[in-house]
C-alpha cells in the first residue's frame, strides 16, 4: 500500500504543478520557487512529516521536500546554535543534493554538447 500512497501523493503534486503551468501559465522558475515556500509552510506547521510518513517516497521526491529540509535544518540548528545556525542547518541537510546536481551537471556538459 505504500507504493500506492507514493504514487498517488507524488503524481498530485506533479498534477497540481502542470495545471499551474497550463492553466494559471507559471513560469517553471515560479512554480519551483513555490513548491518550495509550499514545503517549508507545510513544515512550518508540522503537516510535511505526516506527510511523508503517509506517501514515503512521493512526499520526498518532488521539489516541495527541498523546501521542508530546508526549514526543518534551519530550525534544528537555531535551536542549539542561535541566528548562526539557521544558515549553518540550511546547508547542511541540502548540501548533498546541491553537491550532486552541480556535479552531474558539470558531468553532462562534458559529454553532451550544451547549447548556450
Amino acid at each position: 500500500m505504500i507504493f500506492m500512497n507514493a504514487f498517488i501523493i507524488g503524481g498530485l503534486i506533479c498534477v497540481i504543478g502542470q495545471l499551474l503551468l497550463d492553466v494559471v501559465k507559471l513560469t517553471p522558475a515560479h512554480l519551483m520557487s513555490l513548491f518550495v515556500v509550499i514545503g517549508s509552510i507545510l513544515d512550518g506547521f508540522g503537516l510535511y512529516d505526516k506527510l511523508i510518513n503517509f506517501a514515503g517516497a512521493g512526499a520526498t521526491v518532488p521539489i516541495t521536500s527541498f523546501g521542508h529540509s530546508l526549514l526543518h535544518g534551519a530550525m534544528a540548528e537555531a535551536k542549539d546554535h542561535g541566528l548562526i545556525g539557521i544558515s549553518m542547518g540550511m546547508f547542511s541537510l541540502t548540501s548533498t543534493g546541491i553537491s550532486a546536481a552541480i556535479l552531474f551537471s558539470f558531468l553532462a556538459s562534458l559529454i553532451f554538447k550544451p547549447k548556450g
